[in-house]
């Protein structure tokens, strides 16, 4: 099957494909359409076969925050999904076609007041798995505020996910610990040691895939501005160690904003 090639604007995203893209039949192909995405609609169009009552009820909070971070607005959609639905919001939504909403369930389990850190990297590894990209990255986006609160039981319980076969589930693993990572709380404990971080990088640093190896970088890279001895002693380490093209490509995007 022929991958749909998504839109760079959102002037350019056709009708169809966003009339489709809030039915749920559609997944998004890129960013910007999940940008695009009227929230509100998408859970009204997605959610009644559900219950048709909750479909409506988070319609109309999502409407409210049309103008909001995406970053809030998914996380408010999936507390008021588990607020409506339970904890059985989870098992509902996270097989969902639509990409959106499968993310959604992330913040829905996340949600659980009583949920711990195990119990959500447990619950969450099949969409760290999940073949489209958005859902992935919102699944340890809905997640970093419980790691922010325990890195080291994070670091710890993720380092197993480095054995993974699945590339996804190893980026995973690096990308959810970032000290800074993108669009999201920074972890204060690994920015002023990120040494703490190596058991879970240094099974990772001749990976083959590049996508877990550009995470791998950028992880080290976040502490240059506060470690920067840290990050050259690492790359000088691991150079000499390691001498193949996978860690030095590692090495290169790591230290690339030393001075």
């Amino acid at each position: 099957m022929t991958r749909r090639k998504g839109a760079r604007r959102r002037a350019d995203i056709p009708s169809d494909v966003l009339d489709g893209l809030h039915a749920g039949t559609l997944e998004t192909a890129t960013l910007v359409e999940q940008l695009a995405l009227d929230f509100g609609r998408l859970a009204r169009e997605t959610l009644v076969d559900t219950d048709r009552k909750v479909a409506r009820h988070v319609a109309a909070e999502l409407d409210l925050l049309r103008e909001a971070p995406v970053t809030v607005r998914m996380r408010r959609a999936g507390e008021w999904l588990h607020e409506a639905l339970g904890d059985a919001a989870f098992d509902l939504l996270r097989e969902h076609r639509s990409d959106t909403v499968r993310s959604w369930a992330a913040f829905a389990l996340v949600a659980r007041p009583r949920l711990t850190l195990r119990q959500g990297i447990a619950a969450l590894r099949p969409l760290a798995d999940d073949g489209h990209f958005c859902v992935r990255e919102w699944a340890w986006l809905a997640l970093r505020p419980r790691i922010v609160e325990a890195p080291l039981e994070a670091l710890e319980r993720f380092t197993a996910w480095t054995r993974s076969r699945s590339a996804n589930v190893r980026r995973f693993a690096s990308e959810a610990t970032r000290p800074r990572g993108v669009w999201c709380r920074h972890i204060d404990t690994l920015k002023q040691q990120p040494e703490q971080g190596l058991p879970l990088l240094e099974p990772l640093r001749a990976d083959h895939s590049k996508y877990v190896r550009d995470s791998v970088a950028n992880w080290i890279n976040d502490a240059t501005r506060t470690r920067p001895d840290w990050v050259a002693e690492v790359c000088t380490q691991w150079a000499a160690e390691s001498p193949c093209e996978e860690t030095a490509a590692i090495v290169r995007r790591a230290s690339r904003t030393l001075g």
